[in-house]
């Protein structure tokens, strides 16, 4: 049994949105006007926001030239009491599940005919009662409307069964863990957090299977400690934590984490035993020391393995195989993204001899390197390096005589993508395959162009374009080695490449 007034609390949040667009003239033949309809369309739809969303569609009924009104008004208010039958102070639950559902096909039948580039939204406001399958279809419409239309101001005021006379401790509990929607995807950016807030929202949020923090923190060189019984993806980028510690995550199987503050121990792995994808992204500035994989990875061992350099220092430190042989046993996938250009990587091999089971090996040139030549052009790339602290050698020590000293029997594909014609980049192919003595496959794409550089004047790499140049660049690459491998130059990335690329880049 539910009554008519109910406990609530309301939230309200901002949307950015461009200049409001003037509504259209709306134009009705003569012997259809009457004196309403002859007002202008902004005191008509001033009229139409002052009423509630019952009143409006029967007001849109009077007149064919009344009728997208509606559609038009720059306040969208939806309350569930204007579904409730009028003189009824109290209703069942079935009433209650009746009331609420007239709330969602409402909500979803008048956003769906809005055009969406038209007329801004200046307010959305919502109120209706706490029922999960309703909240999470209410949640779902209203995200879509943002992302399609023109929306300032969302508000949701969300009411409770019983009022605050009404409610025990117990209501306050049951009505608290309903709060999160039955959400099961949370993504948060630019926010300050208390202390314990962060755990308190995984705590309150128990059917959670992802969540992103970017930009996020506690405060200054703070602990984040993360617990969550069905948690299955995490990603934590540009967060100033010191320290991030997965203590209880039985479910996690995807973790990204960048722009770590901390080159000492910022990230422990507790109880993850299901982690099987792992991505570590940062800039290595002049100071930063050298991580070592064999710390960073301790107490798991995950399939795949991606290592973003942004185009700067390499802050990664070779090591041997037994130094990395928990880590990396288990490993079948390495993407290393984003490599700087012109230098040698043979420093990479000792991840292929560290990995005795490694299927698929990405290497990745060139994304942030277009917006570097084109900063380059204007004069402003050494200004921006030194204010930041970037690295002048952005390359690793490395004993190139281990290189040729191990052999890998498992990797089977190698696949370039940025591939160009200089002298290190072939020697490096060169290695790999004299290394990896059952590599089926050798791809080599053209450079990845980030979608902000699309379309754009940017340099083109040497890269064989025809069909003679591709049959000499072949043979260069092969001479001096043994290896049967294949060598292709596709001309667009191939789905099963391009399905890992997106996944694994996606944070």
């Amino acid at each position: 049994m539910a009554n008519n007034k109910g406990g609530y609390f309301t939230l309200l949040a901002p949307v950015e949105t461009e200049p409001p667009v003037k509504p259209d003239l709306i134009t009705c033949n003569a012997d259809q006007q009457d004196i309403l309809s002859q007002l202008p369309d902004d005191i008509l739809l001033t009229i139409l926001d002052g009423l509630n969303i019952r009143d409006a569609a029967r007001i849109s009924l009077l007149s064919r030239c009344w009728r997208p009104l509606p559609t038009m008004t720059s306040q969208v208010m939806i309350n569930v009491s204007d579904f409730v039958p009028k003189g009824t102070s109290w209703f069942t639950d079935d009433e209650l599940v009746r009331i609420n559902a007239a709330v969602v096909k409402a909500t979803k039948s008048i956003l769906a005919f809005r055009k969406s580039d038209e007329h801004t939204i200046r307010l959305l406001s919502m109120r209706f009662y706490l029922r999960n399958d309703d909240c999470i279809s209410i949640g779902h419409t209203v995200s879509h409307a943002m992302a399609t239309q023109k929306v300032e101001m969302v508000k949701f005021t969300i009411l409770t069964e019983k009022d605050d006379k009404q409610c025990v401790d117990d209501d306050l509990v049951t009505y608290g863990r309903q709060f999160s929607f039955g959400l099961t995807r949370l993504e948060l950016e630019n926010l300050r957090f208390g202390e314990l807030e962060i755990p308190n929202i995984l705590k309150t949020c128990d059917r959670l299977k992802y969540l992103r923090l970017y930009n996020c923190d506690s405060g200054i060189w703070t602990l984040l400690e993360v617990e969550h019984m069905q948690l299955c993806e995490l990603s934590i980028v540009n967060c100033r934590f010191e320290r991030v510690k997965l203590s209880w995550l039985p479910k996690l199987t995807r973790m990204i984490f960048g722009g770590w503050l901390s080159f000492q121990d910022p990230l422990c792995f507790g109880h993850v035993p299901l982690l099987k994808s792992v991505g570590l992204s940062n800039v290595g500035l002049s100071w930063h020391k050298a991580v070592k994989l064999s710390k960073f990875l301790s107490n798991i061992s995950t399939r795949d393995l991606i290592l973003d350099f942004k185009s700067e220092k390499i802050w990664i430190q070779p090591e041997g195989p037994k130094a990395l042989a928990s880590a990396f046993h288990k490993l079948r996938f390495v993407n290393l993204v984003d490599l700087p250009e012109g230098y040698d990587h043979l420093w990479t091999m000792f991840i292929i001899e560290a990995a005795p089971f490694l299927r698929e090996l990405y290497v990745t040139y060139g994304i942030i390197h277009v917006k570097w030549k084109q900063m380059r052009r204007r004069g402003k790339l050494e200004e921006k390096r030194k204010a930041y602290s970037y690295s002048e050698n952005r390359s690793i020590d490395w004993d190139d005589a281990s290189a040729t000293s191990f052999k890998n029997h498992s990797l089977s594909t190698l696949a370039i993508f940025g591939f160009q014609s200089s002298d290190n980049l072939i020697k490096y192919i060169r290695r790999v395959m004299d290394a990896a003595v059952n590599l089926e496959d050798i791809f080599l794409y053209k450079r990845m162009v980030c979608d902000e550089c699309t379309g754009k004047n940017t340099n083109p790499l040497r890269s064989p374009s025809n069909k003679k140049q591709r049959f000499s660049m072949r043979n260069r690459i092969a001479q001096g080695t043994r290896s049967l491998a294949m060598i292709h130059f596709p001309s667009v990335i191939r789905d099963d490449h391009n399905a890992k690329l997106l996944y694994q880049l996606s944070d």
